[in-house]
């Protein structure tokens, strides 16, 4: 299901995972290369970005996850019903990305409405430590900042915040 309500367009999927992995991709990028490393100063744990890619950690090792991506012109706000809530830069090289399952199909998002330039990602979760996982992934324009976590309440971002 795909729709566009105001200044953002939103795509859902059931996004099927292996390995707690799915992948954020710009056209013009191969995909993350292994786990990238977390920022040293502001660890946000279930997303990590490198140059056109972002790597996206799920609560479900293998399984099926509610996966909705929004595709704004201004930051649309965090939703608060989410357990765990967190933010990244991102820089886009083609300005279109797609949502890669581990090992399977990719789903095509709409254009980046900047073209290719800094995006901010805000990544939200809600059921992580529990059988149901559900995913959020607001994308807009945004000049690079830090990392930020705005909300957390699961053990599974606080392991991947620290893991040991």
């Amino acid at each position: 299901m795909s729709g566009t309500i105001g200044t953002a367009h939103f795509v859902h999927v059931d996004l099927h995972v292996h390995y707690r992995q799915a992948y954020l991709v710009d056209d013009e990028a191969t995909g993350p290369h292994g786990l990238p490393e977390d920022h040293p100063a502001h660890p946000v744990g279930i997303i990590r970005v490198e140059e056109g890619a972002a790597f996206l950690i799920t609560g479900a090792d293998t399984g099926t996850v509610g996966f909705t991506v929004a595709v704004a012109d201004r930051d649309p706000g965090p939703e608060e019903e989410f357990e765990d809530i967190v933010e990244v830069g991102f820089r886009s090289v083609g300005g279109r990305v797609a949502l890669h399952e581990w090992g399977g199909p990719a789903y095509e998002l709409p254009p980046l409405p900047a073209g290719p330039g800094w995006y901010r990602l805000r990544y939200h979760a809600r059921g992580m430590d529990g059988p149901v996982d559900d995913y959020l992934l607001q994308i807009w324009p945004a000049e690079s900042g830090e990392p930020r976590v705005l909300k957390s309440s699961s053990a599974t971002l606080r392991y991947w915040m620290h893991p040991s």
